[in-house]
């Protein structure tokens, strides 16, 4: 019995590990003998850019301007707004910009993200798509960093570089933490071979690999494998940024994230021929290590816990193990109690991926009932 738990416990904390650091050490260690260069010219062919908004009164005011201000040739970007079914003042605002540069689709029943996405395409004159969320602001030159990518023919589609804004000391740590290793990972994956995902809120891609936008799947999940099929690839550029607002309510990340997996886990088992490492190589290694993996952390955590448990008081290494482990859950769950404790980086960090892993676990049981995520609501980041 000491065995099976022994064994129980080295594994799930190597299935932690390995998902968290050996993957993107492994990619590190790769990118020493193998590196792929992207070749990035100034180069402008006509784009379009698509923004989906639902009832966003407060920020497509802003969300337009700022697009219409990026350092791009006005003549080459076209820009479609669509409103998914808005019940608020957005049509009005949008309709006030509706002209020359600005192409207002109305979709009046509400279906989500992805179909008012399709729906644009249909009006779509671009080679090359930008799709951005309202609540992201683009760097001046975010367009036209991330279109010259697409000099390179190899190129199917690109992920903007997300830098979450912090207005307040209590802000800090988190979610803005996770953003800057999933952004670094992202680095590395483009280095050595593709990415495995984009950036919802900012990415671009190729018009023929813009297809089969589903209800119950991410877009830019689905663009990235549709680059794969046709053998190009992706990649995230470090000098392409969207900016947005940290949030201050834990329990949107909670939800957000709970809907995020819900919806990449359809994907993932809706494209499982993509872990066929006899056709797509490394890619299907990419694609198990960073996606599948890191969604079985919280199956890991338990186990490690719960074998640990048995362990505790066997010898020295397995209570120092498990002292850690209970500190790292009662770090998490003190904010509920002594809110004022959220500000202590050390402890939002251990709060934010607790409660990560938590949402990560629900999204399971869900999925695994049945339940997918049809219309995407988008967090509210005021």
């Amino acid at each position: 019995m000491i065995v099976i738990l022994n064994t129980i416990f080295i594994g799930a904390i190597a299935g932690v590990l390995y998902a968290y650091f050996g993957y993107p050490v492994l990619l590190l260690i790769i990118s020493v003998f193998k590196k792929n260069k992207v070749v990035k010219l100034e180069y402008q062919p006509n784009i379009s850019v698509i923004i989906t908004a639902y009832n966003e009164e407060i920020r497509i005011r802003e969300k337009i301007e700022n697009t219409m201000h990026l350092n791009y040739p006005s003549e080459k970007m076209q820009i479609i707004v669509t409103s998914d079914g808005s019940t608020d003042n957005t049509n009005s605002i949008i309709r006030e910009y509706s002209g020359e540069r600005i192409l207002f689709l109305e979709v009046t029943e509400r279906r989500g993200k992805e179909n008012a996405q399709k729906e644009a395409l249909k009006f779509s004159t671009g080679e090359i798509i930008v799709f951005s969320d309202v609540a992201t602001i683009i760097d001046k030159n975010g367009i036209s960093e991330i279109v010259a990518n697409f000099a390179d023919p190899s190129i199917g589609c690109v992920s903007g570089m997300d830098r979450v804004i912090t207005e307040t000391d209590d802000q800090k740590g988190g979610e803005g933490a996770y953003v800057k290793y999933e952004m670094a990972l992202r680095v590395l994956e483009s280095d050595v071979n593709t990415v495995v995902g984009l950036s919802g809120s900012f990415f671009a891609a190729r018009k023929e690999v813009c297809s089969d936008f589903s209800d119950r799947m991410d877009s830019d999940f689905r663009t990235l494998l549709n680059s794969r099929k046709i053998g190009l690839r992706g990649l995230v550029d470090p000098a392409a940024i969207g900016y947005y607002k940290a949030l201050n309510d834990p329990r949107r990340e909670y939800s957000r994230k709970v809907r995020t997996v819900i919806r990449g886990l359809t994907v993932f088992f809706n494209s499982i021929e993509f872990c066929n490492v006899f056709k797509y190589g490394l890619f299907s290694w990419q694609y198990v290590s960073h996606k599948l993996f890191k969604w079985l952390v919280p199956f890991f955590l338990v186990a490690a816990f719960i074998s640990n448990a048995f362990l505790a008081f066997k010898n020295t290494i397995f209570f120092l193990t498990f002292i850690l482990q209970f500190a790292l859950y009662v770090m998490a769950a003190l904010p509920f109690y002594y809110k004022k404790l959220d500000n202590l980086v050390l402890i939002k960090i251990s709060h934010f991926f607790v409660s990560s892993n938590l949402a990560i676990m629900i999204a399971w049981c869900k999925f695994l009932k049945g339940e997918r995520i049809v219309i995407w609501q988008p967090s509210k980041r005021n």
